[in-house]
């Protein structure tokens, strides 16, 4: 009787997951999570988002006859414990692009070798695998968005890997407890796991999509799909995510996606994504301003649409797409600070932040990264103004403005001073009082 290994990472699904699906064809399969202490406590609200997931996927295999074998430790170490402990011959593992996932992967490559274990690779992580489509001139990754949407909507897709409907354990091996759940940061925060997910993706799909276009950018409307956790984490499949959007002709939400896969290509070739400009000319002497920083992160700066994203980050692990690219064009063009402080923040925060997509936003709001216009700026309140028209999403997390009618909560100290003062709110930044910045 044949054994395999599937070691779990970011594909943390029963539905399309070409690791799991491959294991399956041996007679018995170890699917195994390590909780690895490198990674733990960078964000307690991916912490818990994780052990939701993993508490969700052990009911999945157990439903299939099998079950979640959790381990703590090395990954590397612990899969190869597994292996020979069970008498697998294969370790399948989903390929990643992280500087660290890659630096696992070879480690694995490396000790598999040394036990004459096979070690197989798999897609799984995004629709069109990071280096399946490059640039005509050369090079490894495409820096321009554009051309990468072309020539990915012209590749051919994988088709979706079945759903295991049995799982067989080995015979005598312990499956370990689930870490307790922690208690996360943000008081109201998505549930972790694929079913979930599932449920999330199937009442978005439910609506009409034709607009989506516009309408994911009304950030009171909130039409966005909210599925970005669950892709983070693999409890849902891209190319499954995918394919059903566009069967419903969602275009502008496919491209969405089309962008995710885009900074995984990236960052699969430019590992220092988080530390290091990808557009040194772009980059400048950034200010390194406690206070100011200190401002941006609490949501006190003033600026009712940048305080407003910045709440709903602490509330919620999540923040509204366009509320991201307001904040993050505030911190680094207005106040001039350290985009990689951003990065930090949001990694810190966001139950989606991972290094190609947080990173890679951020470099290209920093003008850094693969804007083809990298001194392009956002004024804060005509964005407000033109995605928050009423102000509907400020009252939502600014409590203190909520008395403020219509569009007039965008710029509070226009009113007459005896009632601005009564707000109990503050006025811009020191260096950002004069309204000139604004019009900019």
């Amino acid at each position: 009787m044949r054994t395999a290994v599937v070691l779990l990472t970011r594909d943390l699904r029963v539905h399309d997951n070409p690791a799991l699906a491959a294991a399956c064809a041996a007679d018995r399969v170890v699917p195994l999570y390590v909780l690895d202490p490198t990674l733990a406590d960078i964000s307690p609200n991916r912490t818990r988002f994780l052990h939701q997931s993993l508490a969700d996927l052990r009911g999945q295999f157990r439903e299939r006859g099998g079950d979640l074998v959790v381990r703590h430790g090395d990954p590397v170490a612990e899969a190869i414990r597994a292996a020979r402990d069970t008498g697998a011959d294969t370790i399948h593992l989903a390929a990643d692009v992280s500087g660290y996932a890659r630096r696992r992967e070879r480690r694995l490559t490396a000790d598999c070798e040394h036990h004459r274990i096979d070690l197989e690779l798999h897609p799984g992580v995004t629709v069109v695998e990071p280096g399946a489509v490059r640039p005509g001139g050369g090079g490894d990754a495409y820096r321009v968005f554009t051309p990468y949407y072309r020539a990915w909507s012209a590749s051919t897709w994988r088709k979706i890997a079945p759903t295991p409907e049995r799982l067989t354990l080995p015979d005598g091996l312990t499956a370990g407890d689930l870490p307790a759940l922690p208690a996360g940061e943000s008081p109201h925060t998505s549930e972790g796991g694929e079913s979930p997910g599932r449920r999330r993706l199937s009442l978005w799909l439910k609506k009409d999509l034709s607009g989506y276009g516009d309408a994911h950018d009304d950030m009171a409307g909130d039409a966005t799909s909210r599925l970005s956790p669950y892709l983070r984490w693999g409890c849902l499949s891209p190319l499954e995510v995918a394919e059903a959007a566009r069967a419903r002709d969602a275009d502008a939400f496919v491209r969405q996606v089309c962008w995710r896969d885009f900074y995984y290509q990236v960052a699969r070739t430019y590992p220092k994504l988080s530390t290091e400009a990808l557009r040194t000319s772009g980059d400048q002497n950034w200010r390194y301003d406690d206070d100011a920083l200190q401002h941006w992160q609490d949501g006190l700066t003033g600026v009712p649409i940048v305080d407003a994203g910045m709440r709903q980050l602490r509330d919620e692990g999540w923040m509204h797409n366009r509320a991201r690219l307001i904040t993050a064009a505030f911190l680094t063009k207005h106040l001039g600070v350290d985009w990689r402080l951003g990065v930090a923040w949001f990694f810190r925060w966001l139950l989606d932040g991972d290094v190609p997509n947080n990173s890679g936003n951020w470099q290209w709001t920093a003008g850094t990264g693969n804007d083809t216009r990298p001194y392009r700026r956002f004024n804060p309140i005509r964005q407000a103004l033109r995605f928050d028209p009423e102000g509907v999403y400020v009252r939502r997390y600014v409590p203190e403005l909520k008395g403020i009618e219509g569009a007039a909560v965008h710029q509070p100290w226009r009113l007459p001073e005896s009632e601005f003062r009564g707000l109990d709110y503050p006025g811009p930044l020191e260096s950002h009082r004069d309204e000139a910045v604004w019009l900019r």
